[in-house]
């Protein structure tokens, strides 16, 4: 069955992509709502993931790999 143009039209305006939602914390850094915080590790003002030991492991996994 042929589709006019407008009913094609109206279909694919509900393709449209729409902006994520961003929080921001208290220093003022924005985040995607609903996920872990990447600067603090902390979701719902609780600390998920220890961003300090994270570095600490990235760090030491660089400087083995230049050490090669």
């Amino acid at each position: 069955m042929r589709h006019t143009r407008s009913h094609t039209k109206n279909r694919r305006s509900h393709h449209a992509l729409a902006k994520p939602a961003l929080g921001k914390d208290a220093a003022g850094n924005a985040y995607m709502r609903h996920r872990m915080n990447p600067t603090t590790g902390k979701y719902k003002d609780r600390q998920v993931l220890d961003m300090g030991a994270k570095a600490l492991k990235r760090a030491k996994k660089v400087s083995a790999k230049t050490a090669r």
